[in-house]
């Protein structure tokens, strides 16, 4: 159960990256094109 917690939080952790990731990187391609 603890392990099933675990991993829940950092596939969650990951998502939050991925999803911090992809606004920066749309945020740079908006202002090259600007």
């Amino acid at each position: 159960m603890y392990f099933m917690d675990l991993l829940f939080s950092v596939i969650c952790l990951v998502f939050l990256v991925i999803f911090v990731l992809v606004g920066v990187a749309f945020l740079t391609l908006l202002e090259r094109k600007v």
